[in-house]
């Protein structure tokens, strides 16, 4: 089970050639259920197109997305999709931000109260649960949309970029926040991501794609076990000789 993307092809059409721009042709993809799977590439080669299509906003012109056996292409609402810029709802609190999932899937209200703020407070953030958008700072926002995406009650996440914004440092502390998240939940990940570093260190494979029309041209799979300490991984003779393989990869 888990997320399969097969035989999948997309084109846009360009006016100014006349022609159809390929974005990708017989993409095939394996994520393993309870897996945490990051997707790389060079800037432009598809991978938010891939996510539009994953998220039901595309379809593709052929091929089939699968989810745990089921075909989900062009539909919505199959994962929890979190993208790069918030998205929090201005005019609502914190925590009616993160029980938006929760309203759309028509919970039980009571119930997903106590779990949201359950969540705030492992998020550190239930101090600021009836703070709006404008008066919490760009990580606080970010675990804001994590934990809404989490409650929306899917077990399949796709997250594209979520971390690309921040500061170094603020983006440090995202990732042990997700990946603390991921060791207790175990969710199916796709995280779409530019940062080497974040792939070697919150995944159990790592796929890279070409330049476009995009190809898969390697998978790695990460040996590291969890729970994962950045510091000592990412500094390891293992990691870095992977982020050299990776980079060459991306340079190509």
């Amino acid at each position: 089970m888990g997320l399969s993307l097969k035989a999948l092809s997309k084109s846009y059409s360009n006016p100014l050639k006349n022609q159809a721009m390929d974005v990708f042709q017989s993409l095939d993809l394996e994520v393993e259920t309870g897996s945490f799977v990051s997707l790389i590439g060079p800037s432009g080669c598809g991978k938010s197109t891939i996510c539009n299509l994953l998220a039901g906003i595309e379809v593709p012109d052929t091929g089939e997305i699968i989810l745990d056996g089921k075909a989900i292409h062009g539909t919505l609402g199959n994962m929890g999709y979190m993208p790069q810029k918030d998205l929090l709802l201005p005019w609502r609190t914190l925590l009616e931000n993160v029980l938006l999932g929760c309203e759309i899937q028509h919970m039980d209200k009571t119930k997903a109260q106590i779990e949201a703020k359950e969540w705030l407070d492992q998020f550190g953030l239930s101090p600021f649960s009836e703070y709006y958008p404008h008066q919490l700072s760009g990580g606080m926002r970010q675990r804001g949309a994590l934990l809404r995406t989490i409650l929306f009650g899917k077990t399949t996440l796709l997250l594209d970029e979520p971390f690309g914004a921040l500061d170094a440092l603020t983006r440090r502390e995202m990732q042990r926040w997700l990946i603390g998240i991921w060791n207790r939940t175990r969710h199916t990940v796709l995280l779409i991501t530019h940062d080497i570093d974040e792939a070697i260190l919150l995944s159990d494979k790592v796929v890279v794609l070409s330049q476009r029309p995009a190809q898969i041209i390697a998978e790695f799979q990460i040996p590291f076990p969890h729970p994962r300490n950045p510091e000592d991984l990412l500094l390891s003779n293992v990691a870095l000789d992977l982020k050299r393989q990776l980079l060459r990869l991306l340079v190509q």
